[in-house]
């Protein structure tokens, strides 16, 4: 994580895939409490992200070489090996940086789980509907 005056603070984290929730990857950040924080990006969003600055809103994310890199700035970097990730929500923002060699590597084996086109294949949409009814 990228804290106050550019300082680096490692943040263990985890990433997992389900072909339950095929489009979604999610992401624990393991900060030193009982349970880890744990976001939920889409899949696509984090794939696109390694070659060029991707999301609006609360997720954003971008490839660079180096941190504090230019190219950060603009969004892409030829060969990058960062990828860059900001959160935010009511509570704060935070700024992380990954291997962008270690996320492409674990995109490439959900894709072994469920491959690009087929994702609608592994839900169940009348559940899903269901659910997003009752929290209504």
């Amino acid at each position: 994580m990228i804290g106050q005056d550019n300082l680096t603070v490692p943040v263990p984290c985890t990433l997992g895939y389900s072909r339950q929730d095929p489009y979604a990857v999610k992401i624990a950040f393991h900060v030193g409490t009982d349970e880890p924080v744990e976001w939920t990006l889409a899949r696509d969003l984090l794939a696109a992200a390694l070659h060029s600055r991707e999301g609006i809103g609360d997720v954003q994310a971008w490839p660079s070489v180096a941190p504090g890199d230019p190219a950060a700035a603009e969004g892409t970097a030829a060969g990058s090996t960062i990828l860059n990730i900001v959160m935010s929500s009511p509570f704060g923002q935070a700024q992380f940086e990954a291997s962008a060699e270690d996320v492409d590597a674990f995109l490439r084996r959900t894709y072994r789980i469920v491959p690009v086109g087929e994702e609608s294949l592994h839900m169940d949409f009348d559940a899903e509907l269901t659910e997003l009814l009752s929290q209504a």
